[in-house]
C-alpha cells in the first residue's frame, strides 16, 4: 500500500477556494481549478461561515478565547491532581499492606 503524503494548506489559498466558491463557482469547478478536492472547498467554506476570523489558525491548533485557555489550563491541572492523588492512595494501600505483616501480628 503507498502512503498517500498529506498536502498542507496555507490561510490565503483557503481563503481564495472560498472566495472563488462563494462568488458562484461550484465547489467541483473551484476544485479542479486548484487541485484539490471539491469537499475541502466546502468544508473550508463552512468553517469560514461559522468562526469567521477564527478559521484556519495552522496546524489543527484553535483559536480559543481567554475564559477558553482558562478552562483548558484548569481541566489539566485538575487531571494532574487526580493523578497525584490515585497514586497516594496506592502508596497508601502499600504500606498499610506492610506494616500489618511486619509487626508479627
Amino acid at each position: 500500500m503507498i502512503k498517500k503524503e498529506r498536502r498542507i494548506y496555507d490561510k490565503s489559498f483557503k481563503l481564495m477556494a472560498v472566495e472563488l466558491y462563494q462568488n458562484g463557482k461550484t465547489s467541483v469547478e473551484v476544485g479542479n481549478d486548484l487541485g484539490i478536492g471539491a469537499d475541502l472547498v466546502r468544508r473550508w467554506s463552512g468553517e469560514l461561515t461559522k468562526s469567521k476570523s477564527g478559521s484556519f489558525p495552522g496546524n489543527g491548533k484553535q483559536l480559543l478565547t481567554e475564559e477558553q485557555k482558562k478552562i483548558v489550563s484548569l481541566e489539566k491541572a485538575l487531571r494532574e491532581a487526580e493523578i497525584e492523588r490515585d497514586i497516594l492512595k496506592k502508596a497508601v494501600r502499600i504500606f498499610s499492606r506492610g506494616d500489618s505483616n511486619s509487626t508479627g501480628s
